[in-house]
């Protein structure tokens, strides 16, 4: 799904729509990837930028176009024309900010009110922050949904390519498919504490055999 001004490519291309609370990292995510800081173009009528982000895989090359709002998810949610032909899509929140971690759930019906049935990945960014307030263990909802979950931390470029990954794999039904080569990545602005985060991810696998509860709220207590 190129813009009307964007050339097309000759290669697979998927729209990819992020949505999420307003501050929780998603601009800065997607700006890591400097081809597509350099490429990216700005569609005023709907208020979004486009960055066209290109990974090499086994298959070839694949693009995803996506879509980063200008903020207009800070006046409660976004216009279908931003969701509309989303092939897959990425709902961001921050692990120091537990209303964002609330909030996913109205996230997730809002695109799937629109788009339905694309593959979609939940991202708890921010996981360089040393207090946390969204545990791993507390994140449930992906599990409720069938989404994918990854711990990330954009600045630190902590687990970028593992969002593009799946999704890759989920549109060319094809497991095996892996990337060749790394994308240019903007130099880490912060550095992630590995033995801490690894710790995180081991709760985030032991948590996966715990039954799930009937509310995210019993967590929060």
């Amino acid at each position: 799904m190129a813009l009307p001004n964007q050339q097309t490519v000759d290669y697979p291309s998927f729209k990819l729509v992020i949505v999420g609370d307003g501050g929780t990292g998603k601009t800065t995510f997607v700006k890591r990837h400097l081809t597509g800081e350099f490429e990216k173009k700005y569609e005023p009528t709907i208020g979004v930028e486009v960055h066209p982000l290109d990974f090499f895989t086994n298959c070839g090359k694949i693009r995803f176009y996506c879509w980063d709002t200008a903020g207009q998810e800070k006046f409660g949610g976004l216009r279908d024309g931003y969701y509309i032909h989303g092939q897959c899509a990425i709902i961001m929140f921050d692990v120091t900010a537990r209303l964002t971690y609330k909030n996913v759930p109205t996230w997730h019906r809002d695109l799937c009110r629109v788009c339905e049935n694309i593959p979609i990945v939940l991202c708890g960014n921010k996981v360089d922050v040393k207090n946390r307030q969204v545990k791993a263990k507390q994140v449930t909802f992906h599990r409720k949904k069938n989404l994918q979950y990854y711990e990330i931390s954009a600045k630190s470029n902590y687990n970028f390519e593992k969002p593009f990954l799946y999704l890759a794999r989920k549109l060319a039904g094809d497991a095996n498919l892996h990337f060749v080569e790394s994308p240019a990545l903007a130099p880490p602005e912060v550095h992630i504490d590995l033995v801490a985060q690894q710790q995180h991810e081991a709760e985030l696998a032991q948590a996966v055999s715990q039954p799930l509860p009937d509310d995210d709220d019993d967590l929060f207590e």
